[in-house]
């Protein structure tokens, strides 16, 4: 497939350029499988690796009933389908719920064990540790997710970690899956002032910061912009993204800038999670491990003197 004959992509409301100097499609990596040597060169080089097919279908299709169930279960899905289908109900939006994956054997099986913990360990080349929250996310007609990098949001261990996107079913253009900025990773000069920022860090000497937190907000969101197209047009890149499949996974460092198309269908949901790897030789966040991770809530907030 060549960009000449993709169809017009969008991201958190923008038409892209599809100029093929700025959008592109994402290296498939699944010919070196098993290769952690060849992976890790080819990661050291472009800051990511799709991984297609390298899951089990079944499984993952497996794992997609589990959710789907669920999802039904708390009235997100439209009954006059079959849950599998995840057909939404009217103004779905952007479903967030971990809580969906806690205590579902087929998710858990997927994520924590067996191919996908063999593949990060062979990637680190030593024993590893992930992260116990998982983001589960569902999301509806609308837009994607704005463009940013990870570690504002996990920043307080290692920064060597890596996330691990992994689509629960088929994702055409339409339905809309990640994207990554080509290179971005490498933009220090760029990237410095955002990147080591924390969202859970506050002022406590500025009241409007200190109202934000009371409120339950963020003082900073950890957002780098909501406009996708500005965004390539400072780094320069390309956008790169692909049609993804149940099986295939994207797996990428905390300084690469990435986003998410929008959903562009009727009424379909894109259910997703992202889940971190480590080296369990280094320091963890604290935030997201534990039998109830704190997370962003009032337990991983800092407060500081600015």
């Amino acid at each position: 497939m060549s960009v000449a004959t993709l169809p017009q992509i969008h991201s958190y409301g923008h038409p892209l350029d599809m100029g093929e100097d700025r959008f592109g499609l994402l290296r498939d990596s699944s010919d070196a499988a098993r290769d952690f040597a060849e992976l890790r060169r080819r990661f050291a080089a472009d800051g990511y690796l799709y991984m297609k097919g390298y899951l089990d279908r079944g499984q993952v299709l497996e794992a997609r009933a589990g959710l789907t169930e669920r999802l039904a279960a708390a009235g997100a899905l439209d009954p006059a389908y079959p849950h599998i289908e995840a057909i939404a109900k009217k103004d779905a939006g952007y479903i967030f719920q971990p809580d969906l994956t806690a205590g579902n054997a087929p998710v858990q099986k997927l994520l924590y064990s067996g191919r996908l913990t063999d593949f990060y360990r062979g990637i680190f080349d030593e024993e590893i540790r992930h992260y116990d929250f998982t983001w589960l996310r569902a999301i509806g007609p609308g837009k994607g997710t704005n463009p940013h990098c990870d570690l504002p949001y996990m920043g307080r261990g290692t920064h060597q970690h890596m996330t691990c996107w992994l689509p629960y079913g088929d994702v055409s253009f339409e339905l809309g899956g990640l994207m990554l900025l080509e290179q971005s990773f490498r933009r220090m000069d760029l990237l410095e002032k955002y990147v080591y920022r924390d969202v859970d860090t506050y002022c406590e000497n500025k009241p409007t910061e200190v109202a934000k937190v009371k409120e339950g907000k963020w003082a900073f969101t950890g957002t780098l912009s909501r406009n996708p197209p500005a965004v390539r047009n400072k780094f320069g890149g390309r956008w790169l993204t692909a049609e993804y499949k149940a099986g295939d996974f994207l797996t990428f460092g905390m300084f690469m800038v990435h986003a998410s198309l929008d959903n562009r269908t009727e009424n379909r949901l894109r259910i997703s999670s992202d889940t971190r790897y480590q080296r369990a030789s280094e320091p963890i966040d604290e935030r997201w491990v534990g039998v109830n991770p704190p997370a962003h809530g009032p337990g991983g907030k800092r407060n500081l003197i600015c």
